[in-house]
This record gives C-alpha cells, structure tokens and sequence, in this order.
C-alpha cells in the first residue's frame, strides 16, 4: 500500500495551531477512513477479478475440449465475502452453463453431427460475461472495468485462433501480475486494478490540487474573521468599508504561497478579495475531505421536496368579514400564487371567539366554527376572481386586544402548519405576529421565511400617551424580531420602519372587480356618456390615525378658500363619534354615511377620492380609486411613491397646495388608465414583484428544499470555516426573545393580552386542540 501522507504544518504560530487543530484531527481521520475503504475495495475487487479469470481459464478449456462436461466450478474460498459469492452466482455461472450448451454441439445419441468440421463457436456468451461484470463493476462505489475489444470473433476457423490467443494472453496476463511488486500477495492485479484506482481518483476532481493547499495563515484567519464579524461591527457603528480596507489589508499580508486572479476587472479591490478569501477557505476545508450539507444551525429535520412540488404558508394578522388590508391582501396574493403549479399554498388566519368577533366584524357578522367561517371567506373571495383558487385554508387561535385595536396570535402559531408542509413562510406584519410569539423559530422550522410590512406602528405609537418613548422601545423590538425571525422583508414603501434585511416594493394589487369598473366607466365616457355626477369622498376606517385629523385641519383651515366645496365620507370606528363631533365644531361641509364596500354601485359616480393619512404604509382605497380611473388627492409621502406615476393622482406639500389641487381636480376630468397602467395594479403584477423582490421565484425554482442553493454554480463550493456571526447573533436574539416571552408578568407589563402565551379552553373547543398542559406538558416521560 501508499505510505502515509504527513499531515501539513499549520503556519502562523501558536494562535493558529489551536485555531485549526479540530481540521487537523478530521484531516487525519478522513484520510485513514479513506484507506481502510481503499483497502477493502481493492481486496474485494481482486477477489472478484481472480475468480472470473479461472472461470473464463476453465469455460475455454472446455470449448476447446468439445467435449464432455466441463469441469466443474473451483470452490470458493473459506473466507471470501458473501458478495463477492453471490456476484459469481448471479452474474458469471448462469452465462457459463448458456456458452456450455452452446459449445456442446453433440446429438441426442452421443454421436457428432453432421457439420461438425467446420463448427462455429459463439463467443457472445464470453461478451455476455464480459458485460456482467461490467455491470456489476459499475454498480458498486467507484469500479471501472477496462472495455474488451470485440464482441465477437471471426468466423470458420479463426474462431480456434482467437480462443488460443485469449488463453496464452491470459497467462502472460496472471505471470505479469504475480511479479508485481507493490501489490505481492494479490493474483491478477494487473490492468483491473490500475485502472480501479484511477477511477477512484477520478470521483473527487481536484484530487492532486487538495494536496497542493497550503494550510490558512494567522491573517487569513484574522480577515475571515473580520468579514464574517460585519453586522456586528455595523451595530458598533463602524462603517462597512473601514471592515473591507481591515480585510483587504490581512489578506495582502498572507505568505503568498497561494495566489488568485482577480475574478472580474469591472468589480471593486473589495469584491475580489472577498470572493478569493471565499474560496481560499472553502480550497483549505475541502482538501482535509471536510464535506456537509447542512450547517451548524440548521435543523436537518426540516421540509423535503417529495412530489416536486413546494409547500407555501402564508400566515396573517387578521381575517374576513374585517375589511382591512392585512385580511383582504393575503387572501388575494394566496390565491395568485396557488395559480402556478410549482406550489401548494395555505392561507393561515386567526380564529376569534365570539366575544371577539362581536367586536371586530361588521354588522354583527358572526361564526359558530372556523368551517363556517372559510365558507364565507370563499365566497366572497369567488365573486371578485375570474378562476377557482386551490388553496387551504387553516386557523390559529387569537385575542383581540381593543388597546392595540389589533388581533394578537395566542400559543405558538408556527405549530398550526405541519412539518410536512413547513417548507416557505409568508409571515403578513412579521413584527406583530412576534412581539409575543412563545414557540419555534420560525427560520428553525422552515426553509425560508419571508416577512411582508403593511403597518407603520412608529407612527400610530407617536400619537399615544407618552408615545416617544414607546416607539422608541417598539422600534428596537421590531428590530429584533424581524432580524431573529425572517430571512427577508418586503416593505410596501418607505413610510415603514427600516429593518434588518428588508427592500421596498408594492407587492400588493386591486381586487380584479375595480379594474373591471374602470374598464367599464371609460368606455361609458368613450360613448359620451357623463359618469361622474358626484364630487369628492372619503372611505376609511374612522380612527383619528386613518387621516381624519389631517382632513379636518385641513378644512378647517381654508374654510373660505375652499367656499362651497362639500365631502362625503364613508366609515366606521371607534372614533365616528368623537370626528363627527369635531366637523360639526367647524361647521365643516362633511357628510358623514355609514361605512360601505369600496365597489358599491353608490360610489362609482364619484369623481375625485381625498386621502390626507399619513399614517398609512400603502392606502388600498388609494389604489382602488385609481383603479376605477378616478382623481386622487393625496400628501406626497413616502407612503404614496407608488401612486406618482399615475396623471390622475395629484399630490400636495402644503395646505395651500391642497386647495389648489381640490379646485384642479374639481373643474377638470380624469385621464383613462394604459393598459400598461391598468396591469401595474393588477396582482398579476404584484405578484411577479413579490416573486422577483423576495426572491422566492430563485427558492422555488431550488430543488434541493434548502435556501440560496439555486441557479447555476460556475465556482468553488464555499463552506463556512465556523459558523457565521450573523447566524450566531440571529440565534441568541430568538434565543432570548423565547426566554423573555415566556414570562407572565414580562408579557403583561409590554402589554400582551392576559393568557394569550397559550390558547385557551374554548379555543380548544371551537379548534379541535388538545388543551396546552396535555400538548405541552412539564414534565417528560
């Protein structure tokens, strides 16, 4: 056998010899692990070999016999494997026992045909072993059998030659190997063999290469260091590129022994020395044979793809009849995404008692069981889709908390998807399904975890009680939840808090109805007809935050500049009271109706939609009126970038604007939306933005279930040399966050709902649960 290879010296002293003394150890149990299966696969090959080549040494003797039997099988060894036994069982002796009676040609009575001078000898049965063994060579790890010329000799009497040649070539062959002096001891060595463990270098490409890595230096290490340590330093506020001058600066003070080629002239000095310290680290782990497919905080129980097809939950804040954005937005975006084949959607949504939906849903609407209330979602969503959405529908329970006029999760939510479906997450407002989330990581339990922000909670926190310090808190807390919970965040505009990890784009859409109206109403106007009879309106919820305020003042302050102009506004809230009561203060020409669908018949004569909020992250109204190719006032607010594009949607800085715009939309008409227009509001548009901006389209098209393995791989396989920084601080954030929201009094002092830790018994009636001491209990068998 080889000798050893000597393990290399790790440079850069001490420090570096106990930074890599755990890939020294695995160097050396890799390598021994490597030769003792080398030595037992080349031990079985040559068993296997010397017994084919006395079985093919007795098969010709017989055939050139012509005569009798043939001998019978020489025994097999004491100690010979079972495999090995069954090879020659299977395989070789049933093509022996078909070329005897082909190479016996004598008649029924003992005597020789006629013929017989100038029999013919078939030698396919010898290419029928040949093939066997081959066969059976490529079914087991890393065999390769050197391809026989021929399958068949020549015919008459040359065939005698030919099996002559084979005899005296294969004892030249046995004669050969029995000299060889590196495997003494082994029979039949030879060509077989050679070629074996040539086919065995050949599984692992940069076999010789992996030799030829030298190991990392003390600067490599102190600049991997550096780069993986990132988004800390950014939280110690240093700037990333005094981070990439520190690493640029380690890097260019290694040895030298191993140089890269800049990958790409059009990239920075920075990008380049990043992706060579890349490979550098991945070459120096992948020559000690150090190989995973899954990382140090992976959980590799996690979802695999069966039937090609991906598993998509999107889990919400809030649900139909609640006519919100968080309840109509996911609906919609499950429904589009469950058109493509690629993937099964499930829509997760909260389940109130019926105290609670007494409270939250309109016109006393309410549901005796979750079935009841899927019908109803179903149906409404049915008569607003121009197709079947095929997707399912599950329910969590939850509480509605009248402080925060919102509904919080109770109990872990993420257990009400099964780990056979925990594939990709949509989490609608991650930082409110979180605040007091007490269960699995999200990121734990799913591949990929894709947060989407409707809600700007910093500024309706602002307008509370004592409201600079808590969204002061809110905003660190939302920080954390975010970046310890999600893989990626959508924000729909950037009127939204910035958090770790997240982009801005308008993944959101218009029910396909209001296009359909607006369609209709420009080809009511192409005919000549007057479809705009009414002036302008306002639909919101009538909560002071929705813009009510902003209205107000407004009005209130150019009463005499906007003389003679009248709103209509539509809404219900827990303010109705208190806003109608500072109209009539002003004596302002509001008239105020209870609130309605936006696609209501009443509504469609309107011909200009007043939107003052804010407060809002992207108003839906907003996009509906633009839908049903109406004017829209609003602020020029990051929350309304989306719109700017639109002619109909006119924008103010100042009251004095304002008045202006109101007088500009009132004596004019709205220009009829493009086509191209018109699909920028569809949810077939947002759809593929959310796809492009998420990257979700790059998971789904990811076979392997694992994130940010997708599209091609034209360089080195990179391999993290320790655990990512990142990944470490993500992990102690979630880590303590559990800790924290599994404190009863830390929960009720940052205003979580009494109990809401864990569902309750009528939860567990309505949803079919087992209470949470028998699901979870506190102690273990």
């Amino acid at each position: 056998m080889a000798s050893k290879e000597e393990t290399p010296p790790i440079a850069g002293g001490g420090a570096g010899r106990g930074a890599f003394a755990f890939i020294s150890r695995g160097w050396r149990e890799v390598r021994d692990s490597a030769t003792a299966d080398l030595r037992l696969m080349r031990a079985r090959a040559e068993s296997a070999r010397a017994r084919a080549d006395r079985e093919l040494e007795h098969l010709l003797a017989s055939a050139s016999a012509l005569a009798g039997p043939a001998p019978p099988l020489p025994p097999v060894a004491a100690g010979a494997p079972i495999a090995e036994v069954e090879f020659v069982r299977r395989r070789i002796q049933p093509k022996i026992q078909e070329l005897r009676r082909q190479c016996s040609p004598r008649a029924p009575d003992g005597g020789w045909p006629p013929g017989a001078s100038s029999l013919r000898v078939d030698l396919s049965g010898i290419a029928a072993i040949r093939n066997a063994v081959v066969a059976e060579g490529d079914g087991a790890e890393g065999w390769r059998v050197a391809p026989w010329k021929g399958d068949r000799a020549a015919e008459g009497r040359k065939e005698w030659e030919v099996v002559r040649m084979l005899r005296s070539g294969l004892k030249e062959f046995e004669r050969r190997s029995l000299s060889s002096d590196m495997f003494a001891g082994f029979r039949g060595r030879g060509e077989f063999v050679e070629k074996f463990t040539l086919s065995l270098k050949s599984l692992n490409k940069d076999y010789r290469e992996s030799k030829e890595v030298p190991p990392l230096d003390l600067t490599e290490i102190l600049a991997y260091l550096v780069r993986q340590s990132g988004p800390f330093l950014d939280q110690l506020g240093i700037r990333r590129d005094l981070c990439d001058k520190l690493v640029q600066m380690l890097y260019s003070k290694r040895n030298g022994r191993l140089m890269y080629h800049p990958l790409s002239e059009d990239r920075t000095l920075a990008e380049n020395i990043t992706e060579e310290l890349d490979l550098r680290i991945a070459r120096v782990l992948e020559s000690t044979g150090y190989h995973t497919d899954e990382g140090f905080w992976n959980d590799p129980a996690k979802y695999k793809i069966l039937d090609n097809r991906r598993h998509v939950a999107i889990v919400t804040t809030a649900s139909l009849p609640w006519m919100t954005g968080t309840a109509i937005n996911p609906l919609f975006r499950a429904a589009y995404l469950a058109r493509s084949a690629k993937q099964k959607v499930t829509l997760v949504v909260p389940w109130l008692s019926k105290s609670d939906q007494e409270l939250v849903y309109p016109n006393n609407i309410t549901f005796s069981s979750p079935e009841e209330q899927e019908t109803y979602i179903r149906n409404w969503l049915q008569e607003r889709l121009g197709f079947e959405a095929d997707f399912k529908i599950s329910f969590y329970p939850g509480k509605f908390s009248k402080e925060r006029r919102s509904i919080i999760p109770a109990g872990d939510t993420s257990q009400f998807i099964s780990s056979k479906e925990a594939d990709i997450a949509i989490l609608e407002e991650p930082e409110h399904l979180n605040w007091y989330h007490h269960g699995k990581r999200w990121t734990d339990k799913f591949n990929h975890v894709i947060g989407v922000v409707h809600t700007n909670y910093l500024e309706y926190i602002k307008r509370e009680k004592n409201g600079a310090i808590q969204s002061f808190l809110v905003k660190h807390i939302n920080n954390w939840v975010t970046r310890a919970y999600c893989h990626k965040v959508l924000r729909l505009s950037a009127a939204t808090q910035d958090l770790p990890r997240s982009v801005v784009c308008n993944v959101h859409g218009v029910n396909p109805k209001f296009l359909n109206i607006g369609e209709k109403i420009a080809a009511e106007r192409k005919c000549g007809q007057k479809v705009f009879s009414k002036g302008a309106y306002f639909l919101g919820k009538m909560v002071w935050a929705k813009g009510y305020r902003e209205l107000i003042d407004l009005l209130s302050k150019h009463k005499k500049d906007l003389e003679g102009f009248k709103i209509d506004v539509y809404g219900n809230g827990e303010d109705s009271e208190a806003v109608q009561t500072s109209a009539r203060k002003f004596e302002l020409s509001i008239n105020f109706f209870k609130g309605k669908d936006h696609a209501d018949d009443s509504l469609h004569g309107y011909k200009v939609f007043i939107n003052p909020s804010v407060s809002d992250v992207l108003c839906t109204a907003t996009a509906e009126a633009l839908a049903m190719g109406k004017f829209v006032i609003c602020a020029d607010h990051p929350s309304n970038d989306f719109f700017k594009s639109f002619p109909n949607c006119l924008t103010y800085k100042t009251s004095e604007e304002f008045v202006a715009r109101v007088k500009e939309a009132m004596a004019s008409e709205p220009q009829p939306l493009t086509p191209e227009q018109r699909y920028s509001l569809s949810w077939e548009a947002a759809t593929e933005r959310f796809m492009e901006y998420s990257e979700l389209d790059k998971v789904l098209n990811n076979t392997n279930g694992h994130p940010g393995r997708c599209g091609k791989i034209n360089k080195a396989r990179k391999i993290p040399l320790l655990p990512k920084l990142s990944d470490v601080v993500d992990g102690g954030l979630a880590f303590a966050h559990h800790c924290l929201t599994g404190n009863e009094i830390l929960r009720l002092a940052t205003g979580a709902i009494p109990g809401t830790r864990d569902y309750d018994k009528q939860q567990c009636m309505d949803l079919n649960l087992l209470p949470p001491q028998v699901q979870h209990p506190v102690y273990g068998w």
